[in-house]
């Protein structure tokens, strides 16, 4: 795929007569795509797409960039198709991208018990409660290695952005899930290119990737009839906590927010949640 973005900047420079400046946006912008989806051309489908715009959003980029990458894309897969390169244009459904909500999407807890009822494999079962109950980013699962995790006291170290490392503790249920996938892990046929000191790897032994937890997630979604990102249940760990009583400062240092202004939207949250309930039962009465 990459051979093909260089032709196609090639192209935009030549016959469309774009800035260096504008092309290597371009490139960019259609080159971070790819890194995502890590996967031939031809392979792209709608859920590559799809699972790359949350992807967007749950890294908090501004409409304009989002819909500047949309627009790389549209042209660069245009290009494609005229091309004959491709046969179909995965993001030709795509009019404009919509404007991501201002407040994060929550689970309930219902929705999360839900989940837990569903029949998941070992492995989609250690991505949720990993997810879930530790709070992590896609970026920061995906990188997990075995020797970061401590079932005894169980903790796990993340290694989250820039470097930063953090402290995350887990419950009983979720050592018990982790050694579950352990056990399981030992018996998978590795390939020999896979780095083996990651955690998660697939049935078919290789590292497990960011497309592959957006495509599960994806799926979960649409079995519990909601429209979800790994993001949410980020989200979802983050208002359950101070549902609950958690101190802010706590649940910065476990998200690994820098800034405590980040880690108050959750609040903001909360006290929608709970004007919710309120006007409900006073509804109801």
């Amino acid at each position: 795929m990459y051979e093909l973005i260089s032709e196609f900047i090639s192209y935009i420079e030549i016959e469309k007569g774009l800035s260096e400046n504008t092309s290597l946006a371009y490139r960019r912008d259609i080159t971070s795509f790819a890194d995502f989806c890590d996967t031939e051309i031809a392979n792209i489908t709608k859920l590559h797409v799809n699972s790359f715009i949350l992807y967007l959003r749950d890294e908090n980029l501004t409409q304009s960039s989002i819909s500047r990458k949309i627009s790389a894309l549209k042209s660069f897969f245009k290009w494609a198709c005229a091309n004959q390169y491709i046969k179909n244009n995965p993001i030709s459904f795509i009019e404009q991208a919509k404007l991501p909500k201002h407040l994060p999407k929550v689970l309930s807890i219902n929705d999360i018990i839900n989940i837990s009822k569903l029949d998941l494999s070992t492995t989609e079962k250690v991505i949720i409660e990993l997810l879930y109950s530790c709070g992590l980013r896609v970026s920061e699962l995906c990188n997990l290695k075995i020797n970061n995790i401590n079932l005894k006291a169980q903790h796990i170290i993340c290694i989250g952005k820039g470097s930063k490392e953090r402290l995350i503790p887990f419950g009983d249920y979720a050592k018990k899930i982790l050694i579950s996938y352990l056990e399981y892990r030992e018996n998978i046929k590795i390939n020999p290119d896979t780095d083996t000191k990651r955690l998660l790897i697939t049935a078919d032994g290789r590292n497990l990737n960011r497309q592959d937890i957006y495509r599960l997630i994806h799926s979960i979604g649409k079995t519990i009839h909601k429209e979800i990102s790994p993001h949410t249940l980020r989200h979802t760990f983050a208002t359950h906590l101070l549902d609950n009583g958690a101190d802010l400062r706590i649940v910065q240092e476990l998200l690994g927010h820098s800034d405590v202004s980040t880690t108050q939207l959750y609040t903001h949250i909360s006290k929608k949640r709970l004007k919710d309930i309120y006007f409900k039962i006073n509804n109801e009465t």
